[in-house]
Parts: C-alpha cells; structure tokens; sequence
C-alpha cells in the first residue's frame, strides 16, 4: 500500500513539474509572439518571475529527494540565464570607471501617477503638494532630459507658463487629454536645443507616445516618449474581490486585462514603424505597462540597448505595488551608446519610481 502511494506521489509531482516547466517555456515564447493574435500566452510572460521561481524551488526539492526528475526544472530554467539579466543585475563599476570621449546626456524618466498619491505614509496632504515633491526631486537630480507620463494639470491654458516658471532654462513639450477639472498626458522637457516634435495617437485610447528631435554636440537625434496601455486595475480593489469572491469584479478585471494585452502591441508596431522611418537615432523612453519578457520589450529593444541591463544594480522593479517583481518603465538607447550609471530612487511620490541614467553618445 505504501509502495503505491509513493508512487502515485511520484507521478503527481512529475506531473506538477511537467506542467509548470510547460508554462516557463511558454514565456519565453510570450516575446515573439504577437498577443494581439494570441493574448493568453502573454499572460505567461507577465508571471515568467513566479515561474522562474517555482521551477527552481521544485529543482531544489528533487535534488534534496535525489530524483532524477530535477532535469524537468533545470531544463526549463537553462534559457533563464540569457533572461534573468533583464530583471536584475548584480552590478558593475567598469561602466563608470571607462573614460568618456563623446557627449554625456542624463535622462529622467518617471510615470508620476497624475500626482494623486497624496494622503499616504509619503506625508504629503494634496495634489499640488505631491506635484512640489515630485518637481523638487527632479530639479535635485539635474537631468538634461526629462520624460514624463501621466502629467496632469488642473489649467491647461496656463500650462506653457506654468512649466516656463518651474523649469526655467527648459523647453516643454507635450500633449493632454482634457478630462473634468483637470488635463493629463505625456511631457518631455529638454535642455537641449529641441529642433523638432510630433505625437503619436492610439487608437480607443488615452495613451499616446510624444516625441522631440534634439542635438547634442554634432549629435542629432530624437527622443520618444511613450505611455503604452495600462491594465487599468485596482490592486486593492482586487484583493478585496478575491477575499469576498465578486465573480463580477473578477470578470470585469479579466476584460481588462485581455483589452490591455491585445490593444498594446498595435500601440507598439505604431510607434515602432515611426521609429524605422526616423531618419536620426532614437531614443524609447517611457512607461511600457509591460514587463522585459514581452513582445512590447522584444520590439522595443531591437537595434537599442536597456540601460537597466548595461548599467543597473539590484532589481530593476520600477513599479512599488508588487515590488520587486514588476518591472515595466525603460530608458532604451542606441546601440553605439554607452549607459554610464543607472538609479531607480525609491521615492514614495508616485506609484512608479523614477529612472535616472546617464548615457555616452
């Protein structure tokens, strides 16, 4: 009796890990295939760090049980090793330490939230309170190029005035949607001499991507800025539905989630096809709702560098909520640059962290 329900174990547990190796496969696929065309199996990618993490513990267990069934984890976790990279690093000071020979340009990019995380354990008691933290911290860090999404303002008209009074030796550029009571969109401000600007609509959406041409030296190139779909989900909200079971919330999350994942990667191919036509280089900056294992970062990332990867240590986690799993705000460059130094400052402002990278053009 004993022998066989040691062995109808055996057989379970293979059966878990078969199935659980199945679906970290699955996410390594997630980054070539379109989900707009297949949208579950993005949903493997969004979840390869639990996965990832899954198949290691079941490695660990049939090595401690000498089962010769730890090759279904290690096999499945092998191509880990060229993805791992994109979530955390363990760091590197040869990066800072080569010397510079072209031009240096320092970016921030930051997903500010519309400045609506006030009343939290950041102390901060209003909206316009939270829009002097975030701004105090920027002009603190000094960048030459500063992207930002969801700006929000309460006078559109007096936007222009307001921003020259802010960031004095800047030049603004932006565009917002107008909701009741306030506007909000994407806002990139420039030191540099900007000799060219556009924007890019999505289609049933209040995202957008904006771009400015700048010139560095001899340099010339353009930086895009870009706020692809978001999931729209309340992470409280949430929990509370799975604690009291709401079917309907539940459905209703699902909705979004598929709505999300299949709007994405046209928003994606738009901005991506201006990219080929862009006669400079580019520069992707932004906030990508969409984690590195993802056709969003596959095509993002063609001819362009992470600046995570190149210079970031610890986990690249940009998003607070779920830390340090989500990781889905970029600085992406060109491939002849070098990232010197990269930070993600954990500041309570905004439910994103800032990005802040220094890169050798």
């Amino acid at each position: 009796m004993a022998k066989k329900k040691y062995r109808i174990f055996g057989i379970t547990s293979r059966f878990l890990m078969l199935i659980v190796a199945a679906l970290l496969a699955l996410s390594y696929l997630s980054i070539v295939i379109n989900p707009a065309k297949l949208w579950p199996v993005s949903l493997s990618g969004i979840f390869y760090v639990p996965l990832m993490t899954v198949n290691l513990l079941l490695l660990l267990w049939a090595f401690k049980r000498r089962s010769k069934s730890f090759i279904i984890p290690l096999l499945a976790l092998l191509p880990s090793f060229f993805f791992i990279g994109r979530y955390v690093q363990l760091g590197s000071e040869d990066h800072e330490t080569q010397p510079v020979s072209g031009e240096v340009i320092k970016i921030l990019n930051w997903n500010v939230g519309r400045f609506a995380l006030h009343g939290s354990d950041a102390g901060i008691d209003s909206k316009a309170q939270c829009m002097d933290s975030v701004f105090n911290f920027i002009r603190q860090h000094d960048p030459d190029i500063i992207c930002l999404q969801e700006f929000s303002i309460a006078n559109v008209e007096k936007v222009k005035e307001y921003l020259k009074r802010r960031f004095k030796d800047y030049t603004a550029e932006y565009y917002l949607f107008p909701e009741a009571g306030y506007s909000f969109g994407n806002l990139t401000l420039s030191r540099l001499p900007v000799e060219g600007k556009g924007r890019i609509r999505f289609a049933e959406s209040a995202n957008l991507a904006i771009y400015t041409d700048h010139i560095a030296g001899e340099r010339h190139f353009r930086v895009y800025n870009c706020h692809f779909e978001s999931y729209n989900i309340s992470m409280t909200g949430l929990i509370k539905g799975l604690a009291m079971r709401d079917s309907t919330l539940m459905a209703q999350t699902g909705t979004k989630v598929k709505r999300s994942i299949t709007r994405r990667p046209k928003q994606v191919d738009q901005v991506f096809e201006d990219i080929e036509n862009c006669p400079v280089d580019a520069f992707v900056c932004g906030d990508f709702n969409d984690n590195p294992m993802s056709y969003t970062y596959y095509r993002m990332t063609r001819d362009r560098k992470d600046a995570f990867v190149e210079a970031g240590k610890g986990f690249g986690a940009t998003y607070s909520l779920l830390w340090p799993m989500l990781r889905i705000d970029y600085v992406l460059f060109p491939e002849d640059g070098r990232a010197i130094n990269y930070h993600i400052p954990r500041v309570p402002y905004s439910d994103h962290y800032p990005v802040i990278t220094e890169i050798e053009i």
